[in-house]
């Protein structure tokens, strides 16, 4: 021991210590340089493999669907004729059905989405807030095939007994929205299709909105409170204000749902290759067109085409998303957020 501290007494001990102690950050900051070189490029590696698999996906369908889109054209996207055994192909209708069932499911489910999560940020007592919000998130682990079968087998049969003939009733005879309700009540169609896809929708809106409602700071709601504000005027000027890109997030959440779900839809859609003006007809969507008939597709022509329907669905998302980021982009611009 007395030898180490000659040993460090002595001006060459110091020398060495000295030395010793710079090498020591050294050797430290070339190790962090070289771990977060390592996280940089690998987090870069990952983003771009999340690029990589978009556009596999739609290069794999653009190939897939490429003797479809030869043969028929633009005139594919406007044609609602659909006959495998003359293999004249038109992507009109499930188009059509697509779009009007998540309008509808959209319509209904973000206002009651809105309801739900304002009720429990606001106005819920505390001992409610977490049974509610426990039975909301329950709704969307419950499979869309079930929710299919219930469409089919309770919910259908009640809505043609009830809710059909009064519809048509009270609402076929007025100007303008009357042709949407008319026709034979079968309880499966369109109307029905929207009504359980914004079933299905609903937790996930809620859900969303309910956490960044969560996240608005109680100083903001309370200022608001003091200078007299009720509580529809504090959400509606402060708390949607400031969470409006999770907002529009949670509602492109519920429009991916909605515009891809499968099974349910099959079920209460009708499947039909009709295009028609009645909520009440039967129709057809992209995705359960897939599903009914992929397997069963006969002909290099016939799964093209099916494969270029799963393209315009992709295209279709594609240009949801880009038009909310649009959006969002003109909303922060008008509030001076954005030079």
């Amino acid at each position: 021991m007395s030898a180490v501290v000659n040993a460090m007494e002595a001006p060459q001990g110091v020398s060495v210590l000295k030395s010793m102690s710079r090498s020591i950050p050294e050797r430290l900051l070339k190790q962090q340089h070289v771990y977060d070189w390592l996280f940089r490029n690998v987090t870069r590696l990952f983003a771009f493999l999340v690029l990589a698999l978009l556009a596999g996906i739609m290069v794999s369908l653009f190939i897939g669907g490429w003797p479809a889109i030869k043969a028929f054209g633009p005139a594919f996207l406007v044609s609602a004729e659909w006959n495998p055994v003359t293999e004249k192909f038109g992507a009109l209708v499930p188009i059509f059905g697509t779009l009007v069932t998540s309008i509808i499911a959209l319509l209904i489910g973000v206002p009651v989405s809105f309801g739900i999560a304002m009720f429990l940020t606001e106005l819920a007592p505390l001992w409610l807030r977490r049974p509610i919000g426990t039975a909301i998130e329950l709704l969307a682990a419950i499979p869309s095939i079930i929710y299919g079968m219930w469409g089919l087998f309770v919910f259908a049969p009640l809505f043609a007994d009830y809710v059909q003939p009064w519809m048509i009733a009270h609402l076929g005879p007025i100007w303008l929205i009357g042709p949407l309700f008319q026709g034979a009540p079968q309880g499966i169609g369109m109307l029905t299709a929207g009504l359980i896809l914004a079933i299905m929708v609903i937790p996930y809106i809620a859900s969303v909105m309910r956490d960044v409602f969560e996240l608005v700071p109680a100083m903001l709601k309370e200022s608001a409170y003091g200078l007299g504000a009720t509580t529809w005027e504090v959400v509606w000027h402060v708390v949607l204000p400031y969470t409006k890109i999770g907002v529009v997030g949670g509602i492109l959440l519920g429009l991916g749902r909605a515009l891809g779900e499968t099974m349910a839809v099959t079920f209460v859609l009708g499947n039909a290759h009709r295009l028609g003006v009645s909520l009440f007809a039967p129709g057809n969507s992209i995705a359960s067109a897939l599903a009914n008939e992929f397997t069963e597709a006969v002909g290099d022509l016939y799964t093209s085409a099916l494969i270029e329907l799963g393209l315009i669905l992709f295209v279709i998302t594609f240009i949801v998303l880009a038009l909310s980021k649009i959006l969002l982009y003109e909303l922060a611009k008008r509030e001076g957020t954005l030079t």
